[in-house]
């Protein structure tokens, strides 16, 4: 009930006005069945912004993170989440992958929606990163079609770290529906995994135009903040 009085009411009027989002592609979101819809990560407006638009009800894998804040802000944005029914998923330790796709196959189980980013996390640059097999394994265990997503212009009206986003411009863009049919069975092979997931994050990439990085976002923007930590600790001299 709560998540039909956001998207009609609270929040899909408001996010309306601010993104004025263009939608290409919905015909090939399916009417009903389950189905993947697998997308870009680019900004914390992505988890809003898909509900908004689609005619189906859509469940997203949401990092534990969101669940678990501290103070006033933590305890809304929990309530919201769980308002919304997103699930809850631990990132961290050996199960935590095997967690996710739990939880993922329950939702198709279901008939419905589920919402995954196969790179796993955020972009913290606005490029496309290297996807993780788990929605690989959902798509062949459950037998489903995935439906390719890029959320265009996100990043530029919410960036990693503004809470407050810019009136921007955003278009969601839907590719044709992706029939992995002929890997039946082969949910537990590697090298087919990979293949199918390389196959989705490639039809997002010909939908979105970013620039694709062949490594994981999580490692990259590990790097990335330790060389940061290294260069506030060890600033460089000023040339005399």
């Amino acid at each position: 009930m709560f998540y039909y009085l956001l998207k009609y009411v609270v929040l899909g009027p408001l996010l309306r006005v601010v993104f004025r989002p263009r939608i290409e592609g919905l015909e090939h979101v399916p009417a009903s069945g389950p189905a993947i819809i697998a997308g870009n990560h680019l900004s914390f407006s992505d988890h809003f912004l898909m509900p908004a638009i689609l005619k189906r009800r859509i469940t997203f894998l949401a990092k534990a993170e969101y669940f678990t804040g501290p103070g006033v802000k933590g305890r809304l944005t929990a309530f919201f989440f769980r308002s919304a029914g997103q699930i809850p998923v631990d990132r961290s330790g050996k199960e935590a992958g095997q967690a996710a796709i739990r939880e993922g196959l329950g939702v198709l189980r279901r008939g419905e929606l589920l919402g995954i980013y196969p790179e796993g996390t955020r972009s913290h640059d606005g490029r496309l990163y290297k996807g993780k097999v788990g929605v690989a394994v959902m798509a062949l265990t459950a037998g489903v079609p995935v439906v390719p997503c890029a959320m265009i212009g996100t990043f530029e009206a919410q960036p990693p770290g503004k809470v407050v986003p810019r009136i921007h411009p955003v278009t969601i863009r839907f590719g044709e529906p992706l029939d992995f049919s002929r890997h039946a069975g082969m949910e537990h092979q590697k090298a087919v995994l990979r293949a199918v997931t390389d196959e989705i994050v490639h039809a997002i990439l010909e939908l979105s135009g970013q620039e694709y990085v062949d490594e994981y976002a999580a490692v990259v923007k590990e790097r990335h903040a330790a060389e940061q930590s290294a260069r506030r600790r060890f600033p460089r001299a000023p040339l005399s």
